[in-house]
């Protein structure tokens, strides 16, 4: 999952929804340097992680990428699974989006300086640009994924997921609506987090 479905699935707590936020970037015994809940966030993070590259939903929308991303599927599932959660978000929130953006964007300032270099490094941009609310429409998603293939290891095989993207729109949105429940059960059950689960539906 990517950045707002990983701040939405940490709860209320601070400190868990910062260490969540860091957790691709905190590596080896840079875990230790953190209070509890943060190292909460940092494991979360990873449970998240592989609770998705192993279900067999998420899997499936992979498949349609294979033929050019291999192993970068998932990030570009990562990234669609989030405009869903855009375009869907009050099924799972009674906050306006942009007001729960702007809460976490006020959060990460606050804790600026014990963030990892890496993410002091993008988060200024990360905020102005509202990289969260980026994915909300498919010429966002575009726009994303050149840039990625620009900026780091990314295939350039924009026009590709763009055109798969757009042929099989439905299907990607029915595999997230029907994972992302299954994933919300998880985390609140395995860390105990409050969600609105009265909005999300069962465990498929």
């Amino acid at each position: 999952m990517n950045y707002l479905a990983h701040i939405y699935l940490s709860g209320d707590d601070e400190e868990v929804i910062i260490g969540n936020f860091i957790g691709d970037f905190v590596k080896g015994h840079y875990f230790n340097q953190y209070t509890q809940s943060i190292r909460k966030g940092i494991i979360l993070h990873r449970y998240i992680d592989s609770f998705t590259d192993t279900h067999a939903i998420v899997r499936r929308s992979k498949l349609r990428l294979n033929e050019k991303y291999h192993k970068y599927s998932g990030i570009i599932i990562d990234i669609l699974y989030d405009h869903f959660l855009v375009k869907n978000w009050a099924q799972y929130s009674h906050a306006p989006l942009d007001e729960f953006i702007k809460k976490f964007f006020d959060l990460a300032n606050r804790y600026f300086d014990i963030l990892p270099e890496s993410v002091k490094f993008f988060l200024p941009s990360f905020i102005k640009n509202n990289w969260m609310k980026s994915y909300d429409t498919i010429e966002g998603i575009q726009d994303v994924l050149m840039r990625m293939s620009s900026r780091t290891s990314l295939p350039d095989n924009t026009e590709f997921a763009m055109a798969v993207l757009r042929r099989d729109y439905d299907l990607f949105e029915a595999e997230f609506q029907a994972y992302f429940p299954a994933l919300v059960t998880y985390v609140t059950k395995t860390f105990g987090i409050k969600l609105m689960e009265e909005r999300v539906s069962k465990d498929i």
